[in-house]
């Protein structure tokens, strides 16, 4: 399956690349030009959303962040910059290794799933921007953080080394195709190794750290003090 993408083109420009244009002008711009939307309907040619947004958040990134919509497991993984997420993904306009370590934590995870909806046969949690991420109170003002802070480092140097390990038994080399297929996101959060489980505990006592709290809170306790931080911050803003 293709997609067929012309960003920003102009009909002219567009119309450069013959076979994509034609295909086009005969199964999509006789709907088009019906649309109610004036933008799907003026630029019939061009994806109802472009993309510009993010193509410009991300300029100058070596990658960026990815989360599914929906999952079993709230998981974050890295992707290519030049990727456009349809509505199955979150995409994240940060390339650095403490953003991750902190959205894959046990305490984002906590909040995400207070904050979510539940969808299809398995009842999975539903991941949203605006109640699970941007109402969650980061430790700093995210692409404020103190790069210089340990705290901020030790995060950063967990997530990659979670990252890592993560990434060597999903593709390890010369390992049979049928068994690569078998290595998932989801069947090896499943099994949960103990490799897995005590690299996201150092993840995660590193993400306590930085919000100055003891490393045995229960998830009660975290949703709490996550909880009472969001409402202080709330308060802050409105005075």
């Amino acid at each position: 399956m293709w997609i067929i993408d012309f960003g920003e083109m102009t009909l002219d420009e567009a119309s450069q690349y013959e076979m994509p244009i034609r295909y086009l002008v005969e199964n999509v711009k006789k709907d088009r030009e019906q649309n109610k939307d004036h933008q799907r309907r003026t630029y019939w040619w061009r994806l109802g959303r472009s993309g510009a947004d993010l193509r410009n958040a991300v300029r100058g990134l070596s990658r960026i962040l990815l989360t599914p919509r929906v999952a079993k497991y709230r998981v974050f993984v890295w992707g290519d910059r030049d990727l456009l997420p349809d509505a199955r993904l979150y995409a994240f306009a940060r390339d650095d290794d403490y953003f991750l370590g902190l959205l894959h934590s046990r305490l984002h995870e906590v909040w995400s799933l207070a904050t979510s909806s539940r969808h299809g046969k398995g009842n999975d949690p539903t991941y949203n921007n605006t109640t699970c991420f941007e109402t969650f109170p980061f430790p700093w003002p995210p692409g404020k953080e103190p790069q210089d802070d340990p705290r901020v480092q030790a995060i950063a140097a967990a997530a990659r080394d979670l990252v890592e390990q993560r990434d060597a038994w999903l593709d390890p080399p010369g390992l049979a195709e049928a068994e690569l297929k078998k290595r998932t996101l989801t069947n090896l959060y499943n099994a949960r190794p103990a490799w897995l489980d005590a690299a996201h505990k150092r993840l995660d006592a590193a993400v306590f750290d930085a919000y100055g709290w003891p490393h045995d809170l229960s998830d009660e306790e975290i949703l709490a003090r996550l909880l009472a931080l969001n409402l202080e911050r709330a308060t802050q803003q409105k005075a």
